[in-house]
């Protein structure tokens, strides 16, 4: 190994014991569902590092794809894998840069994340201010223009890949494991994700997995996080939101918006007179590093 710690580290047989040796493990968590363990560690110069490494065959399959993505994606929202290093078993493990902020949703292995729990943050993001949800939405489009654009579709977006900073206000995306090049055609039963974000045709094996079908979760995305409670009964937007939301999730891919510039541009056109926001609020550059709780 030479140079940083963990950005020049070509392998750790014991994570946690190396971090341990380099920094202050500061955050362990390893009831994962994903099947990985992931740290927050504190080096000496102050820097905070989110490590996350994969402890089965599944989970490996899962870095690796999250590795190619993140090569090919690049966007401030999108928290990204900067380097990886092996471990035992010839499985690896990333390291991210640490975000401050809260996932919206934290299912672990022996329970759920309780999103109606009205400390839980997501009862609390749902009862911010207007401006603030539509402007964390923004955010959220804007980052899947980049995703878009770089030919990759949503997999597995659900409400654990939204980190959200109350005090800095500001929205990140973690965990897009699962996006992967598009389109394709879906070899599986189904693919992985949330059923209450996930697309019909992500259930069918055969079916034709594209943009399209990256509307479609970002319309759950905003009918899910634009609502009052989790039973989808009390909507705090408009109703030519509404109607966006309504239209991007039709079970017809066809009948949707064409794909993620089509539904941003429909959005911004009805919330930029609703609100007093900056839209496309992921244009304005690379955000300072200071957590990564998810």
């Amino acid at each position: 190994m030479s140079g940083h710690a963990l950005l020049g580290l070509a392998g750790a047989e014991e994570v946690e014991r190396y971090l341990g040796s380099v920094g202050e493990v500061f955050r362990v968590f390893r009831d994962q569902d994903s099947g990985c363990v992931s740290y927050g560690v504190r080096l000496p110069d102050g820097d905070r590092w989110f490590v996350k490494e994969a402890t089965t065959d599944t989970a490996e399959r899962s870095l690796d794809r999250a590795w190619a993505f993140h090569r090919a994606v690049r966007h401030p929202v999108i928290v990204p894998q900067l380097h990886r290093f092996a471990v035992r078993d010839g499985r690896t493990a990333a390291v991210m840069p640490w975000r401050r902020g809260e996932v919206l949703y934290h299912p672990t292995s022996r329970r759920q994340g309780g999103r109606a729990e009205q400390d839980s943050p997501m009862a609390r993001f749902r009862a911010l201010p207007l401006d603030r949800v539509c402007r964390a939405l923004d955010r959220m489009l804007d980052a899947h223009l980049a995703v878009e654009a770089a030919g990759h579709v949503a997999v597995d977006l659900y409400d654990g890949a939204f980190l959200y900073d109350f005090d800095g206000d500001e929205l990140h995306l973690v965990d897009l494991d699962e996006y992967r090049p598009g389109p394709f055609v879906l070899a599986a039963n189904r693919l992985p994700g949330s059923r209450r974000f996930m697309a019909p045709e992500e259930f069918r094996r055969g079916a034709l997995i594209d943009t399209r079908t990256t509307v479609h979760a970002l319309g759950r995305s905003l009918r899910l996080l634009l609502d009052a409670g989790d039973d989808e009964s009390a909507w705090r937007g408009t109703a030519a939101q509404r109607a966006v939301a309504e239209r991007a999730t039709r079970a017809d891919p066809g009948e949707r918006y064409g794909g993620v510039r089509e539904l941003a541009e429909a959005w911004r056109a009805v919330t930029s007179g609703a609100y007093d926001i900056p839209l496309a609020a992921g244009r304005r550059g690379p955000h300072a590093v200071t957590g990564h709780p998810a």
